[in-house]
């Protein structure tokens, strides 16, 4: 994987690709085919937020945790009990890279303290499978963080190879507004008065929630940014196309998915002034409500029950989202562009419950938007 400008991760060939490897990257790529939910099943799945056997919301006990990490702390601690009770002996996750702290790094944590320094929300291109096959053959137990289009490559590989479940029994991923490219970090530094290639240390967000984005060079100079100007500003309007078409951003593949579960405004939109951290967990296999259910009676974590309706009101932009890419596509078709395979998926469930005028108003606006090359 190599990055490409404005600064996404692609693959880059290096030798020629038997039939073979070509059929298995075309039943995997997420690109392609996304992973149904629950094998096509619609009873107990939210057309927003996938198969749901438990609804939370909860925090890591450890108040270090909760306040490092970026929403609660509770993917960190549901690995760390996962590590600590032998069911995995290491995490594969995504880090900060020390040589360049505006991008990432793909990390193997054998320990709490490693999975700590690790964690945080990381809005920048990351490609943790690259090495999987490296992995397949080592046959070390892993548990599994990576982003919803990462868990629906591993759960498509599984469909091929068997030993998937056996070396990552455990999958876990979280809702994803799309990634950014490199530009959007790069111009968050700039706005802040600070050179991105002196930069030796970079949080998107975290100690706080949501934390603030801050920026450190190598002279020891120091920036902050409210989150919401850093995504709202910046970031988001980096994000690649593909990911504004993802019919399963939630992780609802994943064993468990979590989320912020923001605090709704006045305005019926989450506010992110600064509030001790609290995560949306949603258990959505046996193996994840096993999980999350030893690691609450172990002290790991609090949680509560959550009525998934209360989701909406959690993750307005998501909702919208999956009820507008039905029309996104629909113009990315007629104008010959490449969508991914979304059967069962929910995604005409979802655009049901738009209204005609959101549906024509967005697909309206992508078609000007592939008329003028912006896609």
């Amino acid at each position: 994987m190599q990055s490409r400008a404005p600064g996404f991760l692609r693959p880059e060939q290096s030798e020629p690709i038997v039939p073979i490897q070509e059929e298995k990257i075309r039943e995997c790529c997420p690109g392609l085919k996304v992973e149904p939910w629950c094998g096509g099943k619609d009873d107990g799945v939210h057309p927003y937020w996938g198969p749901i056997r438990d609804s939370m919301t909860g925090f890591a006990v450890d108040e270090t945790i909760r306040f490092r990490c970026s929403s609660g702390g509770a993917i960190s601690a549901l690995a760390m009990h996962a590590l600590e009770t032998s069911r995995v002996e290491q995490v594969l996750h995504i880090g900060p890279d020390p040589k360049a702290p505006l991008g990432n790094v793909t990390i193997l944590s054998r320990s709490a303290e490693e999975i700590l320094e690790g964690a945080g929300s990381r809005y920048a291109p990351s490609s943790p499978l690259q090495d999987v096959e490296k992995l397949l053959d080592a046959g070390v137990p892993t548990l599994f963080i990576g982003k919803p289009c990462d868990v629906s490559a591993l759960r498509r590989l599984g469909r091929i190879d068997p030993r998937v479940d056996e070396v990552f029994p455990i999958k876990l991923s979280f809702f994803c507004g799309g990634v950014p490219s490199h530009q959007g970090a790069r111009n968050i530094v700039a706005s802040m008065g600070l050179d991105h290639e002196t930069v030796a240390q970079f949080d998107f967000r975290g100690n706080g929630w949501p934390g603030p984005t801050v920026a450190r060079d190598m002279d020891g100079r120091h920036a902050e940014m409210e989150y919401e100007e850093s995504w709202g500003r910046y970031l988001s309007n980096e994000v690649q196309f593909r990911c504004k078409i993802c019919p399963d951003p939630v992780g609802g593949v994943a064993d468990i998915a979590c989320a912020d579960a923001w605090y709704g405004g006045e305005s019926g939109y989450p506010q992110f002034a600064e509030a001790e951290g609290r995560s949306l967990i949603l258990a959505r296999s046996k193996v994840g409500r096993r999980l999350l259910q030893d690691a609450t009676m172990a002290g790991y974590l609090v949680v509560q029950n959550l009525d998934p309706r209360e989701i909406d009101l959690m993750q307005p932009a998501q909702a919208r989202r999956k009820r507008l890419i039905a029309a996104r596509m629909a113009a990315c078709r007629l104008a010959n562009r490449p969508v991914p395979d979304t059967r069962n998926l929910q995604v005409a469930t979802a655009a049901r419950q738009a209204s005609i005028g959101a549906l024509a108003r967005e697909f309206l606006g992508t078609v000007r938007r592939i008329i003028q090359g912006r896609i």
